[in-house]
């Protein structure tokens, strides 16, 4: 999504496929979000923080959908010069929803169907695995099948959130996280089956971007039951609400 250098455009049969794609994870990000305001489950009345990690997280999704937008539609100038954009915000994304995180681990707010110490890894390294996704997908910015597939897959990272608003996650406890991230999966499987209708074949780009996807629930994971995450967990809280809630309980869910 981030170009530096984008190559000419070309009919491409595929680009119906990630603008669809591009307004369907908006539509799970939206609809997430509204269905938690409307049954009350959140509020505007949280810290600046929160609505600056609002704000920074749609906008990403809008870069998101434009640079879709303009790659398959033009003009591809603009897809070139938002990329510089997009390499800033999500340096922001980085920092605002690693932020959010951190805050609620030590607030001891963490959602009753999460882990206060998974979720304190599981966030960050969703991020940092988009992040890195999106890289690689710069890195191979001269070839557009790869370029778009990795990046598509760095964006589907970012999707658990959404899914989770959907889903009936108290009912899922303990695999409310495992099955946010199942749904996640949805949609590089769908750009598999995609190309598979298309050419009769499966690009590569899908297997490295998938892989690096299921790395990050790997990597999250081996940090968060290791000693190393409970070292973590103990040097975030110290001090704080959080350090009294045990790392890997559930907490209780809230009254009334």
């Amino acid at each position: 999504m981030a170009t530096m250098a984008t190559p000419q455009r070309v009919g491409r049969s595929d680009d119906r496929f990630f603008l669809f794609a591009a307004f369907a994870m908006a539509a799970v990000i939206v609809a997430g979000f509204s269905l938690n305001l409307a049954m009350g489950r959140s509020s505007f009345a949280r810290p600046p923080l929160v609505h600056a990690h609002a704000i920074i997280a749609m906008g990403w999704m809008v870069i998101y959908l434009l640079q879709n937008w303009f790659a398959t539609s033009g003009p591809i100038a603009l897809h070139r010069r938002l990329g510089w954009l997009a390499l800033g915000w999500l340096a922001l994304m980085i920092y605002f929803g690693v932020a959010v995180t951190v805050m609620n681990v030590q607030a001891g707010t963490v959602p009753f169907f999460f882990q206060p110490l998974h979720m304190l890894v599981f966030d960050p390294v969703s991020i940092f695995g988009c992040t890195a996704l999106i890289a690689a997908g710069v890195a191979m910015r001269r070839d557009t099948a790869w370029h778009r597939r990795l990046n598509y897959c760095g964006m589907a990272l970012l999707m658990g959130p959404g899914f989770g608003r959907l889903l009936p996650m108290p009912l899922l406890i303990p695999w409310a996280y495992q099955t946010a991230f199942a749904c996640v999966l949805i949609f590089p499987i769908a750009g598999m089956v995609a190309d598979w209708r298309r050419d009769r074949r499966v690009h590569p780009a899908w297997l490295w971007g998938m892989g690096g996807m299921l790395a990050t629930e790997l990597l999250t994971d081996l940090i968060a039951f290791s000693p190393i995450g409970l070292a973590l967990y103990e040097w975030v809280t110290a001090g704080t609400p959080g350090a009294a809630v045990v790392p890997l309980g559930f907490p209780p869910p809230p009254l009334g």
